[in-house]
């Protein structure tokens, strides 16, 4: 059985998604936490002396110029994962929902977000307890952000949606209780902090990075196995050829 992988923000590979894809468990580094804390005491700050800061005392687009009373703050970040989980098709299978929820986790880890550290746990407990959201594939804003996928996978912390656990599939809050875990109340920026990033394409890029790498891999086996079946000639291969083409690892 595999350790589990320590993410920290810092050091995320692809061969780490993947293996978390396929059932790797995930631990919070100890010196994350007090980065977390540190912006998440920043956006508190913010909130308590009134200061005007955009997705967090003000709305979202267009409402960049309302002003949110300070005990509207928290409604806010609720209506804004609630009005963007609106995403449509086929869903995202099991391995792509973990490589999203652990590559969310690890860019909340760095500590830049003002998100609580408890939020980001339960993201990690998520992975770990194999309470899965169920995420529609169609939705993705692309480089403007993944923003009803994460939206989707947002409300199953929040106690709503649904997700799949061991095979049920369940409501938000009934996933969290089979697993013991809690949701959680969003407070000032966490809706932004999880729904706003490229989070679901970099989960797809890094399966396909590993299964484009293996098929590339199967092909090479496989053209050597038939060059020896059919008892042809290693020459063509000659390295002295390929050195005169100014082409990598051809």
């Amino acid at each position: 059985m595999q350790n589990p992988l320590i993410i920290s923000g810092e050091n995320l590979t692809i061969d780490d998604v993947v293996a978390v894809s396929e059932g790797r468990t995930v631990e919070i580094h100890p010196d994350a936490v007090p980065k977390m804390r540190r912006s998440r005491e920043a956006v508190e700050r913010l909130v308590a002396d009134g200061r005007i800061a955009y997705g967090i005392t003000t709305g979202f687009g267009r409402f960049k110029d309302k002003v949110i009373p300070p005990d509207h703050v928290a409604q806010l970040q609720m209506n804004l994962v609630r009005s963007h989980a609106a995403g449509t098709g086929e869903e995202l299978d099991e391995a792509t929902v973990r490589a999203m929820l652990v590559i969310r986790a690890n860019t909340l880890a760095m500590g830049y977000s003002g998100i609580r550290p408890s939020v980001v746990q339960l993201l990690v407990d998520m992975v770990n307890k194999g309470v899965h959201p169920c995420i529609p594939s169609r939705g993705s804003l692309g480089a403007s952000g993944d923003l009803a996928p994460l939206a989707h996978m947002t409300l199953v912390l929040i106690g709503e949606g649904e997700a799949l656990c061991h095979g049920q599939r369940l409501s938000g809050t009934e996933a969290l209780q089979q697993a013991g875990l809690m949701p959680v109340t969003l407070s000032a920026k966490e809706g932004l902090a999880l729904t706003n990033g490229t989070t679901l394409m970099a989960g797809l890029g890094a399966l396909l990075v590993r299964r484009a790498s293996n098929l590339a891999r199967t092909a090479d086996i496989s053209a050597a196995m038939t060059l020896e079946a059919l008892f042809g000639t290693d020459r063509a291969y000659d390295a002295r050829v390929h050195a005169v083409r100014p082409h990598p690892r051809q």
